[in-house]
């Protein structure tokens, strides 16, 4: 069915003289894909994330638990330590939840700070990173919609890893690197890199 024809038929577009059809018009039929419910799901609670000296993750809530509606990761920093190099997404919107410490957050030449009960909303195409200037460990919950985006963590975290035969700097990491920012539609300035430094320096980061 058409667009306008089914808005005609629910009476949305010549007021409420289709009002009679509404039940015929939404019938459910053999053709008509019905999403499957979204089911509740139960997650135990676990002890605070450690950061392991650097920057740790650990997934809560994946997209297939909601239907490709949202997902939820935990995400440890170590103090002084700097997030990724400045980005935008092109269809992921962020959501973060501080638990622990604060967070700076550079968006678009801004940083802000987020203390611990402080909440940030990253909408999509808006440049920003993040990273823990402070003295103490830093953790958060980094809620995504729209996309599978724990799955890009995962494999930048558990499976692209110096130890797995992907090198910082190395061709293969950035062969990788770059399906990803692809697929996931992250998109980085040419001075993304240099912008990254210049945080580093300014902190005293790692």
């Amino acid at each position: 069915m058409e667009r306008r024809d089914f808005l005609n038929t629910a009476g949305l577009l010549a007021g409420f003289t289709a009002l009679p059809q509404l039940t015929q018009a939404f019938t459910p039929s053999l053709s008509t894909a019905i999403p499957e419910p979204i089911q509740p799901v139960l997650l135990p609670g676990q002890p605070p994330l450690d950061h392991n000296g650097s920057m740790a993750i650990r997934v809560w809530m994946r997209t297939t638990m909601t239907n490709g509606l949202f997902s939820s990761v935990e995400c440890a920093v170590a103090p002084k330590t700097m997030g990724p190099a400045p980005h935008l997404h092109k269809e992921l919107d962020e959501l973060m939840y501080v638990l622990e410490g604060t967070a700076s957050v550079l968006v678009g030449e801004e940083v802000v700070e987020i203390s611990a009960g402080g909440w940030h909303l990253r909408p999509r195409l808006i440049k920003h990173t993040f990273f823990n200037a402070g003295d103490k460990p830093l953790r958060f919950v980094d809620m995504y919609f729209n996309q599978p985006f724990e799955e890009f963590l995962e494999k930048i975290f558990f499976e692209y890893t110096p130890e797995k035969g992907y090198p910082y700097g190395s061709k293969e990491r950035d062969a990788v690197m770059k399906d990803l920012d692809e697929k996931f539609g992250l998109v980085y300035d040419k001075n993304a890199g240099e912008r990254r430094q210049e945080i580093i320096k300014k902190y005293g980061l790692k």
